[in-house]
């Protein structure tokens, strides 16, 4: 009898704490093995320090991330915590927990840094519908080696120093001055000459027309056209991605590549850190660059059963040992303040990053991602036009026309629904 009562006894401590028992669902939409295994470290040490939580990884592969995410938000099947990259903010915005008064309550919430706190508000510019988890921010790489062969004397600060080098440098058997991104992912670095050779950034005037195709950003998508068409990129550039580009770069195939701090991870496997280094954008005719940066953050959606240990897991991902860890290891610049002091980000090639953040010169370009159609209009519209006037099927004035009428349209929209 006392070894029955022992057993029921026993399996009612099990019913209760398995009714006790918390799960959270977190997806992530930006995947790779890498990145997976990393996230799933810092899950297993959550639900370490909170006994009695377990949290469900849910990993949607990126191409398809944003038609499978939907269809789970539209089909009810909504996660706690979710992955939020930047230009999916809007569309979710009204869905998502204001976490303002959360963060100012939070012990690490005063070492976040401005601009984390900026972007986690950009969707209205007052509330914090997410964390940030670090930026992907434009910076330029370049090959010492390639430089010295070819003679140029330092890399270049302005635009017509890039022209000049790229130039130098294509005169090379076999070398190319510039990675030219003309496949998918590339209209950041459309976007950047524009606004670089315009001296302005903003996207629309005060009559809400956008400024895509001003003179000043027409001569720079004619900047990028020239460097293509007058051979200082190579020719299958017209269709690279990001492992083209990043895959030109550390080959020696060309000598300069714009990209986000994620890039420095295949270039620094393959590379020796004294043959390459990392500088701000060169500068146009305005004595300013208008880098483009990116990002994503953990958001927690309204319709979460535990507001409180949604919140908990989210300040778990985002503390600075947690963040710093994940930093290093995908690729992004951290958000909290003092992180270049860090050994791991006190290098060479960091510098460019961390200099672009602390110069005045240096201006970060947040595209409008808060427009419903901005996603189809960087994937669909933006990169067939812009393959067209590198293959000089259309001009810089066709293509600056094209891209310009479609979002003063799209913002015309979003002004409306205000």
């Amino acid at each position: 009898m006392r070894k029955i009562l022992g057993a029921i006894s026993a399996l009612a401590v099990l019913a209760t704490a398995s009714a006790q028992a918390e799960t959270l669902k977190l997806v992530e939409v930006i995947t790779s093995p890498e990145r997976t295994k990393v996230l799933q470290e810092q899950v297993d040490a959550f639900e370490a320090a909170n006994p009695g939580t377990e949290v469900e990884i849910i990993s949607l592969p990126w191409g398809q991330a944003f038609e499978k995410f939907a269809t789970m938000v539209a089909g009810g099947d909504i996660p706690d915590v979710v992955e939020m990259p930047d230009r999916w903010a809007g569309i979710y915005k009204d869905k998502l927990v204001n976490l303002n008064d959360k963060i100012a309550a939070w012990e690490h919430g005063k070492t976040l840094t401005q601009k984390t706190l900026d972007m986690g508000r950009q969707t209205d510019g007052e509330s914090a519908r997410m964390i940030p988890y670090g930026f992907y921010l434009r910076a330029m790489f370049y090959n010492k080696k390639l430089l010295q062969e070819a003679g140029v004397e330092q890399p270049p600060r302005t635009m017509a120093e890039f022209m000049d080098a790229s130039r130098a440098i294509s005169e090379l058997d076999g070398k190319y001055g510039y990675c030219l991104r003309g496949g998918p992912g590339g209209l950041n670095g459309w976007i950047m000459m524009a606004a670089t050779m315009n001296g302005d950034n903003t996207f629309f005037d005060e009559n809400g027309k956008s400024t895509l195709n001003q003179p000043g950003s027409v001569e720079g998508i004619q900047f990028l056209i020239d460097m293509y068409q007058n051979g200082y990129a190579p020719k299958d550039s017209v269709s690279w991605g990001f492992n083209e580009i990043v895959a030109g770069f550390y080959s020696g195939t060309c000598a300069f590549l714009d990209q986000d701090p994620d890039a420095l991870i295949a270039v620094s496997e393959r590379m020796e850190a004294d043959d390459f280094a990392v500088i701000p954008m060169p500068v146009g005719p305005s004595g300013k660059a208008f880098p483009t940066i990116g990002f994503a953050g953990w958001a927690m959606f309204d319709t979460t059963s535990d507001e409180d240990l949604s919140w908990k897991l989210i300040a778990h991902l985002s503390s600075p040992d947690a963040n710093a860890a994940w930093a290093k290891r995908v690729g992004v610049i951290p958000i909290h303040e003092g992180a270049e002091q860090d050994p791991h980000f006190k290098t060479e090639q960091f510098a460019g990053w961390f200099d672009t953040l602390n110069g005045d010169q240096y201006i970060p370009t947040v595209m409008p991602t808060y427009l419903e159609q901005f996603g189809y209009f960087a994937d669909s519209i933006a990169l067939e036009s812009s393959q067209e006037a590198l293959l000089g099927q259309i001009s810089a004035q066709e293509v600056a026309d094209k891209w310009a009428d479609f979002v003063t349209e799209e913002y015309s929209r979003w002004k409306e629904a205000q």
